[in-house]
């Protein structure tokens, strides 16, 4: 079902968008929060920060699982009443993760923001063409998916900043309030969204033999392994290699996230015009930031300016990879958005939990320069792929 010809958007309707990529933002952020909280948390709890690292482990994989189950599940729900739901249990979750007595418990709640975080991301990347005229598609679902590259580069910075001033049960306890409060603006501005086709088993995995789709998400997971690698563990990456002390760590964080949002805009506009060009670009960055960070790193000046230029390069990703799929299956949207979250998700997961193991193994340095060399490889794929044409306006199957 898309918007009927010559149907105006009114403000509610952005609003209603804005409110879903909101929603999106708060998922992301809540899945990567321990991100900046590993050394309090780890202590707190009396575990390794390479234990802790499952915290972003746990909801990877289920929010990979849950992406195309939930998709498929949920084709006879009104999609408004399906994130509703989803929205209320993710608020559950964080206030249930704020008061947690114990690891056991925390990481049973970070398990059910898996399952929300597959779900909505899923269904949300489809909605922009029932929410809005077919001309302006491309700006929703550009500021839905915004939501991705935000919590990346944003929430987790301003999740720091607030663990460090009230503890990290109070950063969780903030996300459970934010949460209520999408729920609240979902409820009053997403209009009913009856169900419509949703993809079936066989449109899945007919994606699998586009070649486009088969190369992007290779891509897709090299980088976010790579990238989870490192980052999961960027709290003790600042302290031990760039001596910067724990209070600061949030403004680093920052930095990183302020850097990224200038990246996410950058790689919008370039991947419009020349989509490898602008992929190996960001590749060869990101690579160039985690080998190097080890060697060049070692000073609180050097640590900024290499985490500047990391959140830079990885800042452009999420538009870049997004952009990828929707040229590789321009009339199958849906189904490729709901491979790209299980892949990205998983590779989250992947990521943290490679990434735990060569901390406690061979140390953040061993883990910088293992997650730079998984990043390198995905240039193999990059100049393997076929030229990728622009798309005016993504269409979801229907």
């Amino acid at each position: 079902m898309t918007s009927p010809p010559g149907y105006r958007p009114t403000v509610k309707t952005w609003l209603a968008v804005l409110s879903v990529a909101l929603g999106i933002f708060t998922l992301m952020t809540t899945e990567l929060l321990p991100v900046g909280l590993l050394t309090s948390i780890g202590a707190a709890q009396r575990i390794s920060d390479g234990m802790a690292g499952l915290m972003v482990t746990a909801p990877g994989i289920i929010a990979a699982i849950a992406a195309p189950l939930l998709t498929i599940a949920a084709g006879r729900l009104d999609r408004r009443l399906v994130l509703c739901a989803l929205m209320t249990l993710l608020a559950l979750a964080n206030l249930v993760s704020a008061a947690a007595p114990n690891f056991p418990t925390l990481l049973a709640a970070r398990a059910v923001v898996g399952l929300c975080i597959g779900g909505f991301w899923a269904i949300a990347g489809s909605l922009a063409v029932r929410l809005v005229p077919e001309r302006s598609v491309g700006l929703a679902t550009s500021l839905i998916f915004g939501g991705v590259a935000a919590a990346s580069v944003l929430g987790v910075p301003a999740g720091t900043l607030i663990g460090d001033s009230s503890g990290w049960r109070g950063a969780f306890l903030a996300l459970g309030i934010l949460a209520l409060a999408v729920l609240v603006a979902l409820v009053m501005l997403l209009p009913r969204l009856p169900a419509t086709q949703a993809p079936t088993p066989h449109m899945l995995a007919g994606q699998l033999r586009n070649a486009g789709i088969v190369t992007g998400l290779a891509v897709t997971a090299l980088l976010v392994t790579g990238q989870f690698t490192a980052y999961t563990f960027a709290d003790p990456v600042l302290q031990q290699i760039a001596g910067i002390e724990v209070g600061r760590i949030g403004g680093a964080l920052f930095l990183y996230g302020v850097a990224g949002v200038a990246g996410n805009f950058m790689a919008g506009l370039s991947a419009d015009r020349n989509l490898r060009r602008t992929t190996t670009l960001i590749i060869g960055t990101l690579a160039a930031t985690m080998l190097l960070f080890p060697v060049l790193g070692g000073g609180v000046a050097e640590g900024i300016a290499f985490m500047g230029l990391w959140g830079l390069a990885y800042g452009g990703v999420s538009v870049t990879l997004q952009t990828w799929m929707i040229r590789a299956a321009p009339r199958a949207t849906e189904a490729a958005t709901a491979l790209f979250v299980t892949v990205f998700n998983l590779s989250i997961a992947l990521g943290a939990f490679v990434g735990g193991l060569a901390v406690d193994g061979a140390g953040i340095a061993g883990a910088l320069w293992l997650a730079g060399s998984l990043v390198l490889l995905a240039l193999g794929f990059v100049g393997s792929a076929g030229r990728m044409t622009p798309v005016a306006s993504p269409i979801a199957e229907r």
